[in-house]
């Protein structure tokens, strides 16, 4: 592939050259190079260099879960993650009878195995390349939004469709500095994946959400998952014969673990963090966004708890929402006390303030990068004008049945027009993933709650300006006569048979015409809004290509800024492999307060209740009660350490990551941040940001003398 040579991205090639904050950052594996100093300085035993090899050890052992992170940890293709990471199988395979969520899992034998819930993945990233003259280069300026959008979609379609050639592996192209870098990811991706092991439900979410995102915590969140292949080594679809993946490197646990101060990294797939948002962008996200969807769904937890009143099925159902939005909502409070007070707009603000100085303070910087600051904030202004009509308008699509309906239509459309043409999510190369969407419905919806879940989202809607609506909407709905609304509301989810997963799965076959022509009530609203959801796609879409100029422009101004300031600067996170390093250390959250860097199983008996969520075993409270805790006991604190601080830079997504010591060695397993780390998405605090991990000595001991998997402990290699 051929490189950029634009000036601002030869600007990033230099750019690690500079100083690296300390713990700070979630680095490309291609900067850690530059970094070596830093990174022996901290206590990395490895060569610096070795981290640049996707394909060698330790990077070829960790994985992409699509939304969490792991690692092999044998050659028969066993995979440790989070126990939070498996709760969506865990919670597929379960039922009122025999609960997997709250018992646990442990199979017997190869045979005995369970299937992982549909569209589960395990990718294996096997190659990166940078692709941005490929993606973006030689685009003219007077491109207007739409048509940027277009031809940089065109652009990454055909990089990705050369890509795919390779039969069994997914790519896909990623941006890197809001556009103004692009990189082509290869993975090669295994559909097969299976629960092995997952401790009780008393012990994988121990403390709930009462101890989400807290210190200290006392969480075993650990759980062993399988990759198969078929016999010829392939990936393929689950099916018996298929044999466990033989990966080309695994991850070693080291029982000896680590102490305070030691060198620690994690490696994984960070979702997102917004630190290079303008102080506007910081402003409205704080104190109108996240206030407003902890309202939202704090209403839906309120209209599942309703819905599952002595119905034990409907919980289950929404189990993993529920978790999810648990999970949401404490981190949006976080962001809400972290900002109090912060001065993060501020200090935000005057880093643009500092930025303009800069430019202004040279002619040919003035004329390079004069408009950039400006040209952004009017894009964000004008975006925050229509943001609550945009909120609520996506709302109401958030029916499962009628989200089902859109898609399923949508898809008769695009497949009239050539693969290439398609929009993404309707090419040949998805209809697997969408299937199998359509599919996991069936254990994640009921359709009460549904109903629920609509009457509450039209709640808002109806209080929108008639010309914010959506005509078609209000038309099939008679929005606007409370009674005729609910009564069609009604007659909706009485008629429609979308619901059912024979005929569900059967009309994703179906054309054009026989949908056109159907009567089930939500189709027909699928197809009433057809015309206009394309229409406001388009805007979103012309908006998008507008931002990525900007945006692009605005983090090359910033790169060159930094540059000559001796700053390294790494990439906001978007989901793509990132190493992050840092120590094992404790902090003072607050004056008189010191949070020290374990905790010790002592404090699950201090907690401990009786009742969900400080329900802990039987078995596990007598262990701690006669101290039998072997060789898994950390002297410096004289018991079992269950969990740990760290100063690594970590966000959601990187969820499972291993953490590994100074020569790559799994000693635990990043699964949260501290409350006052939640704000580091945007924010980030060397004094106060610190991540969590469930010890390895803890997972272990579990696994030996509380669930007795001798056998996986066996294939481990104990």
């Amino acid at each position: 592939m051929k490189r950029q040579v634009l000036f601002g991205c030869l600007l990033l090639a230099s750019l690690v050259t500079g100083v690296a904050r300390a713990d700070e950052g979630m680095w490309q594996p291609q900067q850690l190079p530059e970094l070596k100093d830093e990174l022996k300085a901290a206590g990395l035993a490895l060569d610096p260099a070795t981290l640049t090899k996707l394909t060698e050890f330790p990077m070829n052992a960790v994985i992409d879960l699509a939304g969490c992170s792991a690692s092999f940890v044998s050659d028969k293709g066993l995979v440790v993650t989070n126990h939070h990471c498996a709760w969506g199988s865990l919670q597929y395979n379960s039922s009122a009878e025999k609960n997997l969520m709250s018992d646990g899992f442990l199979a017997a034998d190869f045979s005995a195995e369970l299937p992982a819930a549909p569209g589960s993945r395990v990718r294996v990233t096997v190659e990166v390349n940078e692709v941005t003259d490929e993606v973006s280069g030689g685009l003219s300026e007077s491109l207007s939004g739409a048509e940027r959008f277009e031809e940089i979609d065109q652009r990454q379609k055909k990089l990705i469709a050369a890509c795919e050639e390779d039969a069994g592996h997914r790519c896909r192209v990623q941006s890197f500095y809001g556009g103004l870098q692009y990189y082509l990811v290869k993975q090669l991706e295994i559909r097969d994946v299976r629960l092995v092991y997952a401790p009780a439900g008393a012990i994988g979410v121990y403390g709930g959400d009462i101890d989400n995102w807290m210190w200290p915590r006392h969480t075993g969140d650990f759980s062993f998952m399988r990759a198969y292949v078929a016999p010829d080594g392939s990936p393929a679809d689950f099916a018996d014969e298929n044999v466990p993946y033989q990966p080309k490197h695994h991850l070693k646990l080291s029982p000896a673990g680590v102490q305070s101060e030691d060198y620690v990294m994690v490696v994984g797939y960070p979702g997102r963090t917004n630190r290079y948002r303008l102080a506007s962008e910081a402003k409205s996200t704080f104190e109108w966004f996240y206030p407003t969807m902890q309202q939202i769904f704090s209403n839906m937890l309120e209209i599942i708890d309703e819905q599952s009143v002595d119905r034990p099925e409907v919980g289950i159902t929404y189990a993993s929402t529920i978790q999810g939005l648990n999970n949401a909502m404490k981190n949006y409070g976080g962001m809400i006390d972290g900002y109090a007070g912060s001065r993060m707009v501020e200090r935000k603000q005057a880093f643009e303030d500092d930025l303009q100085h800069w430019i202004e303070a040279d002619p040919k910087r003035k004329e390079i990068y004069g408009r950039a600051i400006d040209e952004l904030r009017a894009l964000v202004a004008e975006q925050q004008r229509t943001k609550e009509r945009d909120l609520i308008v996506g709302r109401i699509g958030r029916s499962s049945l009628l989200s089902a309906a859109r898609q399923i239509y949508r898809l008769s459309r695009e497949v009239e027009k050539p693969n290439d043409e398609r929009e993404r999510g309707y090419q040949e190369r998805d209809m697997t993933p969408f299937k199998e969407r359509m599919q996991r419905m069936d254990r994640r919806f009921h359709p009460d709650v549904d109903e629920a879940m609509t009457r509450y989202y039209l709640e808002s809607y109806v209080e929108l300006p008639q010309e914010q609506r959506i005509a078609e909407f209000d038309a099939v709905l008679k929005v606007g006569d409370a009674e005729k609304m609910s009564k069609t509301i009604d007659a909706m989810y009485a008629q429609t048979k979308i619901g059912d997963s024979e005929q569900r799965m059967a009309l994703i076959d179906a054309d054009r015409a026989a949908h056109e022509k159907s009567d089930d009530p939500f189709m027909k609203l699928a197809v009433a809004l057809y015309d206009g959801d394309r229409k406001r796609e388009a805007e979103a879409e012309a908006e998008s290509g507008a931002f990525q100029a900007a945006r692009s422009k605005y983090m090359e101004t910033v790169v060159a800024f930094l540059k000559q300031r001796g700053e390294a600067v790494y990439p906001d996170a978007n989901s793509s492999l990132r190493v992050t390093y840092g120590n094992v250390r404790g902090y003072q959250p607050r004056d008189g307060m010191i949070y020290t860097p374990f905790t010790r199983a002592e404090g699950i008996t201090e907690k401990h209740t009786g009742a969900d969520p400080f329900d802990s075993p039987k078995a596990q409270l007598e262990l701690i009660a006669k101290r039998d805790y072997g060789k898994y006991k950390l002297d410096a604190i004289d018991s079992v350490p269950v969990n740990f601080l760290s100063t690594v830079d970590t966000t959601g997504g990187n969820s499972g990551s291993p953490t590994l010591n100074g020569r790559g060695e799994l000693v635990g397993l990043l699964f949260d941040g501290t409350y006052d780390s939640i704000n580091a998405d945007w924010d980030f605090n060397v004094e106060k940001t610190r991540s969590i991990h469930v010890d390895v000595r803890y997972m272990l001991w579990v696994m030996e003398k509380i669930d007795h998997a001798q056998r996986v402990l066996k294939e481990l290699g104990f």
